[in-house]
């Protein structure tokens, strides 16, 4: 041996890319021992440019510029390309920054409803023939038949509960809690009927009140919304705490 020491170059090199049609940085890895014609080709499935109209210009680490890779037959490792420099593809196309991706710029086609009912081949027609979804009659008939009898047995169990009863609400995953039913009806949040719970503890979620409208008045965190379905009404004393005890 001759005592110098061996330089091993990475086969590979980690690079910023960036163009003048992006405003994106894609970092990728490359063989430094491809051409830069390759290069080009692989650049164009990157950031849209034809290989035809394509530029590059090679930045360092700090983003100052060094030079251009115009020599096509040239290694892409015979260029001071290192790791994490910045090449920037100059496209000569006339394409400007945003073009391939502002959908706003891309025209829309819109089909009539007419048009789309008499297609043979749309999801719509499938489902037609498949008789699913919102076209299957029988199966639409049945659920809008066991939403009715829900509705009715909801509201049944409302009209059955009175302003001022004490009740015992029983939700799945919840502790059993007892308060005061002061709303029964029809709200603004949400379908169906609802009664309205001051509880004797604080385990409500509000004071009556649901998205600025005020249902009933009671202290903060002691009021509930809750289904007819959920309600006992019955004779429900209130906790006296052990204040009677010595």
């Amino acid at each position: 041996m001759d005592g110098g020491m061996a330089v091993v170059t990475n086969p590979t090199v980690s690079v910023r890319l960036t163009s003048t049609i992006s405003s994106f940085e894609v970092i990728k890895k490359y063989n430094r021992g491809i051409s830069i014609a390759e290069f080009k080709g692989k650049l164009e499935l990157v950031v849209g440019t034809p290989v035809s109209c394509m530029d590059l210009e090679l930045f360092s680490t700090n983003d100052t510029f060094l030079l251009k890779l115009d020599d096509n037959d040239a290694l892409l490792g015979s260029y001071p390309v290192d790791d994490d420099c910045r090449i920037h593809v100059v496209d000569r196309s006339g394409a400007q920054k945003g073009e391939f991706s502002d959908l706003s710029k891309v025209e829309k086609y819109n089909m009539s409803d007419d048009a789309y009912e008499k297609k043979t081949d749309s999801v719509r027609s499938f489902l037609k023939k498949q008789r699913l979804g919102a076209f299957n009659e029988a199966e639409k008939a049945i659920k809008e038949s066991e939403l009715a009898a829900r509705e009715a047995k909801e509201e049944a169990a409302a009209n059955a509960i009175t302003i001022g009863n004490r009740c015992q609400v029983k939700v799945a995953g919840q502790p059993t809690k007892i308060g005061t039913v002061m709303y029964v009806g029809t709200a603004d949040f949400k379908p169906g009927y609802w009664v309205g719970v001051k509880y004797d503890e604080p385990h409500g979620k509000h004071d009556g009140s649901v998205n600025g409208r005020q249902y009933f008045e009671c202290e903060n965190k002691y009021g509930a919304f809750v289904k007819p379905m959920n309600i006992t009404v019955g004779d429900f004393p209130e906790e006296d705490y052990g204040l009677d005890e010595m």
